[in-house]
């Protein structure tokens, strides 16, 4: 009798077995001659060679599917192990339903989210980034330019091209005087990095993001933070450009390793700087437009993805700076 040894820990074995291990029991059933026992994340398989080859390739898709979804249902299962072997190794995601086969789709979060560029320019942002190193993405509220540049950030993320997830974002109150702020300094800051930690809670299951938290895989902080840092190996994204100065804007692109990628999104319709003190990414904007490896993708009013209201008020905002 021949054995196999498996690990999945790089995956959440409660999505891998299912609810009440009915997953587990559906791919026992579909191979009653080998013996299979899982311990934690570890895996060992008694049996037969050839039933050894076939297990391991069927568990092999099955494994990939949680990594590339960060989920799995019984019919996902049932389909995996139903399919015919196939002459090589699948890549990830391969044998997945058509709609998951499609390039829109960014990230598959928890509850079986589907994350996508729903807009021409969120389109133009996902493949520009595949062509550039530094993209700005910069359109009014509402056209899922952070949204967008998250889920990319994901994406990265979960197929391995990074190993960091780093967002940010100026400290700069919106029109309003928040006064003293109790609590430690994560306390005091997390009001204005709330939205990021939204997109992630949409594209992450909660455990998994409080792992990432803990451990600095994703790493949320104010503008600030990055001074004297050398950002490489990760996928960096400044929020909230227009409350970014000349000289913080300068700071956080010299931040740049040699294998990281920079999203930079703006909203120059809302800048809540001082009067006389002048946006950064306008002088950003101006000057970075014809390097080679930087690119700028405009959203507009009709890339507005919230209610069918917030486009009407933009609309009716629009003379008014």
């Amino acid at each position: 009798m021949n054995e196999l040894k498996l690990s999945i820990e790089q995956i959440d074995p409660a999505v891998l077995w299912g609810p009440s291990n009915d997953h587990f029991e559906i791919i026992k059933k579909q191979f009653p001659k080998l013996k299979i026992v899982a311990r934690g994340s570890d895996v060992k398989v008694l049996g037969d060679e050839h039933e050894l080859t076939v297990f391991q390739e069927k568990f092999d898709h099955l494994v990939k599917h949680v990594e590339k979804f960060d989920n799995l249902n019984v019919i996902d299962v049932e389909r995996i192990l139903g399919s015919k072997p196939s002459a090589k190794p699948a890549a990830a995601g391969e044998g997945t339903p058509d709609k998951f086969a499609s390039g829109e789709v960014l990230v598959f979060g928890p509850n079986g989210i589907m994350v996508r560029a729903r807009t021409p320019n969120q389109h133009r942002m996902v493949d520009s980034l595949a062509k550039n190193d530094i993209l700005f993405a910069i359109g009014p509220a509402g056209t899922g330019k952070t949204y967008t540049a998250v889920a990319l950030a994901v994406r990265a993320l979960k197929n391995k091209e990074i190993k960091r997830i780093i967002l940010t974002r100026p400290a700069v109150e919106a029109g309003e005087n928040l006064g003293f702020l109790p609590g430690d300094l994560k306390e005091k800051i997390d009001p204005y990095l709330r939205p990021l930690y939204d997109a992630l809670d949409d594209m992450i299951p909660a455990e998994k993001l409080k792992l990432y938290l803990e451990n600095r895989t994703i790493e949320i902080a104010p503008l600030a933070f990055m001074r004297g840092r050398t950002l490489d190996n990760c996928f960096v994204i400044l929020d909230e450009a227009q409350n970014a100065t000349d000289m913080q804007l300068k700071m956080f692109l010299t931040r740049m390793g040699p294998s990281a990628k920079f999203i930079v999104t703006g909203d120059v319709t809302q800048i809540d700087l001082p009067k006389k003190q002048q946006s950064g990414l306008y002088t950003a904007l101006r000057i970075l437009t014809d390097i080679k490896g930087i690119d700028i993708v405009y959203l507009s009013g009709e890339d507005v993805v919230r209610h069918k209201l917030v486009k009407r008020i933009l609309e009716a905002y629009g003379d008014i700076q």
